[in-house]
């Protein structure tokens, strides 16, 4: 049987295998497994069955997503520049429509994701547009067999000036955000997640080891995503799944310093 492309009907994750025995990202305790056990989609039967969707959220921000709902069911955010396009999270599936429509925009130089929830089919849109540099924290590789990564790093690392990568931990071992110093953005992988409305206003913020469990993060985990962020400035930030433009440098802060203050634990902190 030839290597094949394989995304996990569970989660979404995907695999470059023959017959995948399970999932990784399953497995570990940051996910739930499947009630009803593996289940593996064929690229070609992804593709028959799930299309998606393109929205410029912001000037030069974009937003895809698959339809119907894939896995986790990420977003692939794109940066459109003229030094060369950032695509930072993927998809869990990009339609022929979708990466047609990124090459309008002007392609992808920089390649980049925050930890495996964040991964979705970054796999394609290495295949598509080949960029130079496909960027991973060096402690989260053994999640990247479905693309290959051109640049390792350790604790930061400038794709471009003003665009840079800073190595976080936490949820992932080699969990890492993305600030766009010029559009004022934390692209923060699940360092956060936020809370939101039908309306997709932010309601609340949190911070997990675990978000289906509840599982909190410790006190050294919290204290060195404060020292990460505290000297950027932002006033949104975006997660592999909600933009949250009410989330600003402060409000992030103060949530961190709230775990910080208290016994390890969750708590959702209204907005």
């Amino acid at each position: 049987m030839a290597l094949s492309m394989f995304a996990c009907g569970n989660c979404g994750f995907w695999q470059r295998h023959f017959a995948p025995p399970d999932c990784p990202v399953c497995t570990d305790v940051r996910n739930d497994l499947p009630e009803d056990g593996w289940r593996f989609l064929a690229e070609p039967e992804v593709a028959a069955h799930h299309g998606g969707d393109a929205r410029e959220v912001a000037p030069g921000l974009w937003a895809f997503t698959t339809t119907p709902a894939l896995g986790l069911a990420g977003t692939g955010w794109l940066i459109v520049r003229d030094g060369g396009n950032i695509a930072f999270e993927a998809a869990p599936y990009y339609s022929d429509a979708m990466l047609d429509r990124i090459a309008q925009l002007g392609g992808i130089a920089f390649l980049a994701a925050s930890h495996a929830h964040g991964y979705g089919a970054l796999f394609q849109l290495q295949r598509r547009f080949d960029p130079a540099v496909v960027a991973i924290q060096k402690d989260d590789l053994r999640m990247t067999k479905a693309f290959r990564v051109t640049v390792p790093y350790d604790e930061a690392l400038e794709l471009e000036p003003g665009y840079t990568l800073h190595h976080v931990g936490g949820h992932y071992e080699g969990q890492a955000c993305l600030h766009d110093a010029p559009g004022r953005r934390l692209f923060c992988g699940d360092m956060f997640k936020i809370d939101q409305d039908a309306d997709g206003r932010s309601t609340a913020i949190s911070s997990h080891k675990a978000f289906h469990k509840d599982i909190p993060l410790t006190h050294a985990e919290l204290a060195q995503y404060r020292a990460a962020i505290a000297p950027l400035a932002f006033d949104a930030v975006l997660t592999p799944f909600e933009y949250a433009p009410e989330v600003d440098r402060t409000v992030a802060l103060a949530a961190l310093d709230d775990g910080l203050a208290r016994m390890p634990g969750v708590r959702r902190l209204g907005l």
